[in-house]
Order: C-alpha cells, then structure tokens, then sequence
C-alpha cells in the first residue's frame, strides 16, 4: 500500500492543524483514518475504498490521489496539490 504518488498533496490535520505533505496511497489512508477532522463524508469514503482498491492491485496510486485530494477538499483541509 506504500505506493508512492507523482506529486504530493499537503493538507491541515491533526490538533493543534499541521501542514502535513502526504506522498503515498499508505500515508493518505493513514491520515484520514486517524487524523481527519471529519469522519463522515462522501468523498472520505470513497478515498479509502480507492486506497484499499490500489493496495489490492485493482487501481492506479494516482487514483487514490485524485481521490484523496477530493476528500481534503470537502473537509476543508487542503493546502495544495
């Protein structure tokens, strides 16, 4: 699951916020399983299915970012992708 990304997305989680740079399919379900400041959320639960589709082999990691930076829109975390 340790799929690295073409080019890392930042975000604002964890409490007090920090700038987190997340470079990897592993890193980005590891944020929004224990850091996300929502934990509901269409597009949360999307990311983690794409991110559990590329660690079984049935996506690109790319996919998972896409995802992952639709997620961190909707949570409002998104610094920069």
């Amino acid at each position: 699951m340790n799929n690295p990304w073409s080019k890392p997305v930042v975000v604002l989680i964890c409490e007090p916020p920090v700038e987190t740079t997340v470079e990897t399919t592993q890193a980005a379900a590891w944020a929004m399983i224990e850091d996300w400041p929502v934990e509901d959320g269409p597009l949360i639960d999307r990311a983690l299915i794409v991110c559990a589709e590329v660690d079984g082999g049935k996506r690109k990691p790319e996919d998972a970012r896409a995802a992952f930076v639709a997620a961190a829109e909707e949570a409002g975390v998104l610094v920069s992708a």
